[in-house]
């Protein structure tokens, strides 16, 4: 082979390694970025919400329910161990960090696999026995993803104890890929609400489909296989062509990533963040202790004087209203949820989604021709309604 070849080669290769380096750093940068972004909105809106005792935006696997202390405590222990993960993982990652810092890397190693078990603990319990959104396919799937969780926990920290660093780096960043699935599912899911222009490929009403079946895996283990291919990319210096591939697959993945951030930041995060420093009081929370111990007459004339003479002071949003109805059903007081609902319908009159609300508590308590209804105001209000078309056709409208 002549000098002039093998020369080439070198420069092909060294350029192959450069490429696929920067890649790397490139996912790397907007993968800590964005996981910083979703430890802070989730940190700030739920331990300040919960310090002011407003529990109605914890909607989640049934959010907060008072006196429901087991169930409560699993997720306060999600959420917890979920802010944790996001900011120590993030840390871990960071080469200068392991180098300059050897002690605290181990220490910060220990607490992220303890709160990666406690939170794939936490959302088992939350799926099986308290119950969550989604089906059995997509509890499997949460199912899977905590056994990985505990497998890679396991072969990271073996691996580490005995000191065979390369490896043990190569289990801990597949357990920070299988921890990170429902950050990749929040971003790929709001990407495809960028591309469709709405959800597509499941009920939004009962968060069962396709899509959502399919991402409940996905979330995890596309991001291990992508893994893999740059393993191998890395462990065959003769492969310049295919570290460049790779390096080509992560930048566009990475991009894609970016647009999905991007839109669950504007959509969910920046919102929770907004809703955490909000200083006003919840008038769900205001209102609840009213119904339970003087009914729901005395709760609506409460929030009428409330409105009227402090209207700065309490927070009168439209979701309000609407979780507080959504509370009422799913301790199946029908009635007193229809009667939060049509006040909510009052308030805003021009909001879709509150008859459409209305209509759910309609149907739940039997009422059909309220219920469709309710449904096609809602429809009028927003031809784009997709749950609300889903609805009427169940109910069998005309």
């Amino acid at each position: 082979m002549s000098t002039a070849v093998m020369t080439n080669r070198l420069e092909l290769s060294s350029v192959a390694d450069t490429i696929l380096k920067a890649a790397a750093r490139f996912w790397f940068g907007v993968t800590v970025i964005g996981q910083l972004l979703f430890a802070f909105a989730v940190a700030s809106f739920y331990s300040l919400t919960a310090l002011r005792g407003d529990y109605h935006g914890w909607k989640f696997t049934n959010g907060f329910v008072p006196g429901v202390t087991k169930g409560n405590w699993a997720v306060a222990m999600h959420l917890a161990s979920a802010a944790v993960i996001m900011l120590a993982g993030a840390a871990q990652l960071v080469p200068q960090v392991r180098s300059r810092f050897p002690v605290f890397h181990r220490w910060n190693g220990r607490i992220y696999v303890l709160a990666a078990v406690a939170l794939s603990a936490a959302g088992l319990y939350m799926v099986w026995i308290r119950g969550s959104v989604g089906d059995t396919t997509q509890h499997i799937a949460s199912t899977l993803n905590a056994i990985l969780i505990w497998l890679f926990a396991g072969l990271a920290l073996r691996y580490a104890m005995a000191r065979d660093f390369k490896t043990h780096r190569r289990w801990a960043l597949r357990l920070f890929l299988v921890v990170s699935g429902s950050w990749f599912y929040r971003i790929g899911l709001f990407l495809t609400f960028l591309i469709f222009k709405g959800p597509v490929g499941f009920d939004p009403t009962t968060f069962n489909g396709p899509l959502i079946s399919f991402m409940a895996f996905a979330n995890y283990l596309f991001p291990l296989a992508v893994l893999e291919i740059y393993f191998l990319a890395q462990d065959r210096p003769g492969g310049a062509l295919r570290r460049m591939a790779t390096a080509g697959l992560l930048f566009i993945l990475t991009l894609a990533m970016i647009a999905g951030l991007f839109g669950v930041t504007a959509a969910a995060w920046v919102p929770q963040v907004k809703a955490a420093f909000d200083p006003r009081r919840s008038i769900t929370e205001t209102l609840s202790p009213t119904i339970a111990s003087s009914g729901v007459d005395a709760a609506i004339k409460q929030y009428r004087d409330l409105k009227a003479a402090q209207p700065v002071t309490y927070n009168f949003d439209e979701d309000e209203l609407n979780s507080l109805g959504y509370r009422l059903l799913n301790a199946k007081k029908f009635n007193d949820a229809i009667r939060i609902l049509q006040l909510n319908a009052e308030a805003y009159p021009q909001s879709s989604n509150v008859y459409d609300s209305l209509g759910e508590a309609y149907m739940d308590d039997g009422d059909k021709p309220q219920a469709i209804a309710n449904y096609q105001k809602s429809l009028q209000l927003n031809p784009k309604n997709g749950g609300a078309v889903k609805m009427l056709q169940r109910l069998n409208a005309p």
